[in-house]
């Protein structure tokens, strides 16, 4: 699993990976029943930390989209059906907006970023 991880970033490692495996998810490059490499694997891969890819392994399993069992490892969620987006994603959303809005992008252009990068992913 190759992911691009920003170390000079505000961003925390652990947030970035868990980022990039939801990313993952939603443009299909990890389908479910996908295996994930072991937290000690990824961690030597990635040259982090192995407490910080558990944390974000737990992130993601506790949000539904990993699970874990001793035989199979780590795997990808199946996803259920249309659900709402968690309250976290909505408060992200708003001040990713409002940023936006602050730098002065009209609502259109907004909306047609977001129609282009919504599309972008769903390609991969």
């Amino acid at each position: 699993m190759l992911l691009h991880l920003d170390f000079g970033s505000d961003i925390p490692i652990y947030q970035q990976i868990r980022d990039q495996i939801v990313v993952g998810i939603a443009g299909g490059r990890l389908p479910p029943g996908e295996r994930l490499p072991t937290v000690r694997a990824l961690a030597e891969e990635s040259g982090v930390n192995t407490m910080t890819v558990s944390k974000a392994y737990q992130l993601l399993k506790q949000e539904g989209y990993l699970r874990t069992d001793r035989r199979s490892g780590t795997v990808v969620c199946p996803r259920p059906g249309r659900r709402g987006p968690e309250q976290a994603t909505l408060r992200a959303l708003r001040v990713n907006l409002s940023e936006l809005r602050l730098a002065g992008l009209s609502r259109e252009e907004v909306l047609a970023l977001c129609a282009g990068l919504y599309d972008e992913e769903g390609s991969v």
